[in-house]
C-alpha cells in the first residue's frame, strides 16, 4: 500500500488530525489616566445624586474594564443595563429598611426578617452571579450561571462551618467546594466550564504557609521574649512574614484555579510569581499614599494588567470555530430571560 492509499484508508477509518493547540494571551490594553477620568467623575456624581448613580458609575466602570480586555484580539463586553442594577439595590435597601424599622417596633418581627434573609443569601448569590454572567460577552455570546439553591446553601454555609469546626483542617476543602460550585455551574453559551483541582491542591497551599509562619514566626517571638532589645525590631519582622505570606497565598491560589480551569478541551493557565506579584503591590501601594488615594483607578489597572499577562488559554484548534458553534447551539436552544438582579 504507498502512502496516499494509506492516508485514505486512514480516513475512511474515521481517525482524526489532533487539533493544533494554540496558546492564547489574555491582555488588558487600558490606561490609568483614562481610567481615572471615569473614576473620578462616577464617584462626583455618586455624591451629587446621593448614591443613584452608582448603578450607572458600576455599569461605566464594567464596561471600560470589560472592553479593554483582550483575548485572541477580540475583547470582552459587559452588557447590563443600570436600570435594572438600580432595581436589585433598591429591592436590597427596601429590605434593610423593613428589617430596620422591625427592629425598632417589633423585635419579634425583626427576628423572623433576619432568619428570612439569612436563608435567602444564597438565593440572592446565586441570581447576582446569573446576572453577571449573562451580561458579559466574548464575541457575541454570553456567558450562564446555572446554580442550585442547596448547593449554594453548603458552599456559603455548611462548608466554611465545618472548616472552622474542624480547625481549619477542612477549609480547604470548602474553598475547592465553592471554586466547583460557581465554576462547573457556569458555563461559555451552552458549554459548561469545568474545574479540575483536588484537596491537595488546596491543603498544600495551607500547610506551607503554616510552616512558613511556624519557621519564622516562632523564632522571632521566642527571640524578642528573650531579648528585650531585639523586641523593637521583631514586629517589622513578623510584619514582613505576614506580607509575604498574604503574597504567597493571592499567587498560589489563583495559579491553582486557572491551572484547574477548562472549557471543554481548552485549558488555562497562570503564571503569577511572588516576586512580580509584590513589586506591583508595593508599587501601587507607594503611589497610593503619596497621592492621598487619587493613584487608586490606576493601581487597579496596573494590577489588572499584571495578572492579565500572566494567564494564558491552550486552544485546541481555532477558536473562531468553537464561537461559530456555539452560535449555532444558541439559535438552535433559544434564549432564555430569567428575571435576575445585580444585588451588590
Amino acid at each position: 500500500m504507498n502512502q496516499e492509499e494509506s492516508h485514505s484508508a486512514t480516513a475512511a477509518e474515521g481517525v482524526q488530525t489532533p487539533k493544533k493547540t494554540s496558546i492564547l494571551n489574555f491582555e488588558f490594553r487600558g490606561d490609568g489616566m483614562e481610567y481615572f477620568k471615569i473614576w473620578i467623575v462616577n464617584i462626583l456624581l455618586t455624591i451629587v445624586t446621593l448614591g443613584i448613580y452608582s448603578a450607572w458609575a458600576k455599569v461605566r466602570n464594567n464596561r471600560y474594564f470589560y472592553s479593554n480586555l483582550y483575548l485572541d484580539d477580540a475583547n470582552f463586553r459587559y452588557l447590563a443595563d443600570p436600570i435594572t442594577i438600580l432595581k436589585g439595590r433598591i429591592i436590597a435597601i427596601l429590605a434593610f429598611i423593613a428589617y430596620y424599622v422591625a427592629t425598632i417596633f417589633a423585635p419579634v418581627i425583626a427576628v423572623i426578617i433576619a432568619i428570612a434573609l439569612l436563608f435567602a443569601i444564597p438565593y440572592f448569590i446565586n441570581q447576582s452571579v446569573a446576572f453577571t454572567n449573562r451580561m458579559s460577552a466574548y464575541k457575541n455570546i454570553q456567558f450562564r450561571f446555572k446554580g442550585a439553591y442547596g448547593e449554594a446553601f453548603m458552599v456559603i454555609y455548611i462548608w466554611p462551618l465545618l472548616g472552622i469546626l474542624t480547625l481549619g483542617i477542612l477549609y480547604p476543602l470548602a474553598i475547592l467546594k465553592a471554586n466547583e460550585y460557581f465554576v462547573r455551574n457556569s458555563s461559555y453559551g451552552t458549554t459548561k466550564f469545568d474545574f479540575k483541582a483536588t484537596y491537595k491542591d488546596y491543603g498544600m497551599i495551607f500547610l506551607t504557609m503554616i510552616g512558613i509562619a511556624l519557621v519564622v514566626g516562632v523564632p522571632v517571638g521566642l527571640v524578642a521574649y528573650f531579648l528585650p532589645a531585639f523586641a523593637m525590631i521583631s514586629p517589622l519582622l513578623l510584619f514582613v512574614m505576614y506580607f509575604g505570606l498574604f503574597v504567597y497565598f493571592m499567587v498560589s491560589m489563583t495559579n491553582v484555579f486557572y491551572t484547574s480551569l477548562s472549557l471543554v478541551e481548552h485549558k488555562f493557565d497562570a503564571k503569577l510569581t511572588r516576586t512580580g506579584q509584590t513589586k506591583v503591590i508595593l508599587i501601587n501601594l507607594f503611589f497610593t499614599l503619596i497621592t492621598l488615594g487619587l493613584y487608586l483607578p490606576a493601581a487597579k489597572v496596573r494590577m489588572t494588567k499584571y495578572i492579565c499577562s500572566c494567564i494564558t488559554m491552550h486552544a485546541q484548534g481555532s477558536l473562531e470555530t468553537f464561537t461559530a458553534a456555539e452560535k449555532e447551539n444558541i439559535s438552535a436552544l433559544g434564549e432564555e430571560f430569567g428575571q435576575v438582579f445585580d444585588f451588590a
